[in-house]
């Protein structure tokens, strides 16, 4: 691809595969569950871009197109049996949801919650359902440290071919979000720049392109 359609707005995929998940000590028990498989259901909690998503997409290839992405769903569709989901983020009705967790139960389904904070913590009135999110296995995903949000942004940039002098990857880690999502954002921000520019990504062009 020239870089002259880059820089009229077209984005590099994403990728979602198992190898391209960087482990660390903050996410690696999350990872092991996921490798482990799922036994009925499990919930992974962590603060926005800090690899879940990345986490479901890895459950969702082992298990096959049956698993299923919903982005807070106020009310489920009709679902396959045995019943294979991902919630994002889930915003259900409370009965609804105690009777999707009896029916996973029930059938030899399985469920995979993200979500930002750990169920004990969520605003549930509904006892039933209360006592049964606290029931369930969960496993915390941190947000990155430097080492792999410096890693995530050297690859963001090799992806694109560009090789970025270590002391733009030092100052970006100290004026950038803590998430994977930012590094992504950045780096494509950045690639456009230099591409506008004809130039190097270096320190002044991130201080302009950082604003």
């Amino acid at each position: 691809m020239a870089a002259d359609q880059l820089s009229l707005g077209l984005a590099l995929p994403t990728s979602w595969a198992r190898e391209d998940f960087l482990e660390v000590p903050g996410n690696a028990a999350a990872l092991n569950a996921i490798d482990r498989g799922i036994q009925t259901a499990l919930v992974l909690y962590g603060p926005a871009g800090c690899g879940k998503t990345h986490l479901g997409h890895v459950w969702q290839e082992k298990v096959g197109a049956a698993a299923l992405f919903l982005d807070a769903p106020t009310s489920l569709p009709e679902l396959p049996t045995p019943p294979v989901l991902i919630l994002d983020e889930p915003v259900l009705d409370e009965t609804a949801f105690f009777h999707l967790l009896n029916r996973v139960k029930n059938d030899g389904g399985a469920l995979l919650i993200l979500s930002r904070e750990a169920p004990a913590r969520w605003d549930v009135q509904l006892p039933d359902l209360a006592s049964r999110l606290k029931a369930l296995p969960t496993v915390e995903v941190s947000p990155p440290d430097d080492a792999l949000l410096g890693a995530v942004l050297v690859k963001h940039f090799t992806d694109r071919q560009i090789n970025v002098a270590p002391d733009v990857i030092d100052y970006l880690l100290r004026h950038i979000e803590r998430s994977f999502s930012a590094a992504a954002d950045v780096a494509d921000r950045l690639d456009r720049a230099a591409l506008a520019e004809r130039k190097a990504i270096t320190i002044p062009l991130v201080k302009r392109v950082l604003g």
